[in-house]
């Protein structure tokens, strides 16, 4: 594997100036990312995972749905895409926590904790580097969807809607990142994630509307941070409200912010 060698500013305490912050996530940034391109099948999630999602939905469910719908397949794939879309956020910040786990059961952490670092710099990275498989994952997500039939008719909503999705799922790596520092192991975290994901993600708008639910699965949809995402994204791509869904969307993401990311440095600077 290929290493990266940090700088070493910092004063006799451990203080860590923000200039220097800045370079050792610059520097951790690069190491993660190497690591990738010494490892390619670590990207395997967020290349195949949108293109399986999007045929499986699209050509499964996509003529009863689209009928329900109003229209057909077509009328399904102008539905699901945005929703998709807010779904792999959720799916790529759970790969925060569990390889934040295994860096700390192959000794990774020792070797950060040696080093005259900033130790928000290591979680700053792994956000990063996390965020860019995100994108990776949109991008490719919505490369099929065109190929499959999506159309795209408001360039600057569809803009707006990546960056929406991005917003939350950082907000949700913080969620992840506690579980990687405080479970035994990856599979663990894999575990406690899936039993978030799936309420979450079929109880919501993501892959079909609401309105044929039973009454007490709609009311969890209605508070379902997910719905809103969805909708919102939903609105900016292919028309529709958009002002409610993505005001409750980016108060979930401040709200989560404010209550995981302590918790989660905490929990680092104890653990490491």
């Amino acid at each position: 594997m290929s290493t990266t060698t940090l700088p070493t500013t910092g004063d006799a305490d451990g203080r860590i100036g923000l200039r220097a912050q800045v370079r050792h996530t610059g520097a951790l940034v690069r190491r993660n990312l190497l690591w990738i391109r010494n490892d390619p099948q670590s990207v395997a999630d967020a290349v195949l995972m949108p293109i399986v999602f999007a045929l499986l939905f699209v050509y499964v469910f996509g003529g009863s749905i689209g009928q329900a719908l109003g229209g057909g397949q077509e009328q399904y794939v102008q539905y699901v895409i945005p929703g998709l879309m807010a779904m792999l956020g959720m799916n790529i910040a759970m790969g925060v926590g569990t390889g934040f786990n295994e860096d700390f059961q192959k000794g990774v952490m020792d070797r950060f904790r040696s080093l005259p670092i900033g130790r928000s710099s290591v979680l700053l990275a792994k956000i990063a580097v996390e965020l860019l498989r995100m994108l990776l994952a949109t991008t490719i997500l919505l490369t099929v969807a065109v190929l499959i039939g999506f159309d795209i008719t408001d360039w600057p909503g569809l803009f707006a809607a990546v960056g929406l999705s991005v917003v939350f799922g950082s907000s949700l790596m913080w969620i992840f990142l506690v579980l990687g520092v405080t479970l035994k192991n990856a599979q663990s975290v894999q575990a406690m994630g899936f039993l978030v994901l799936f309420p979450l993600q079929f109880g919501s708008s993501i892959f079909a509307p609401t309105q044929s639910m039973p009454g007490w699965l709609r009311s969890f949809t209605d508070y379902n941070p997910l719905s809103s995402l969805a909708d919102a994204a939903r609105g900016l791509m292919t028309g529709g409200p958009v002002a409610h869904d993505a005001m409750i969307t980016l108060g979930w993401s401040v709200a989560l912010t404010a209550v995981m990311a302590p918790i989660a440095i905490h929990k680092f600077r104890t653990k490491s």
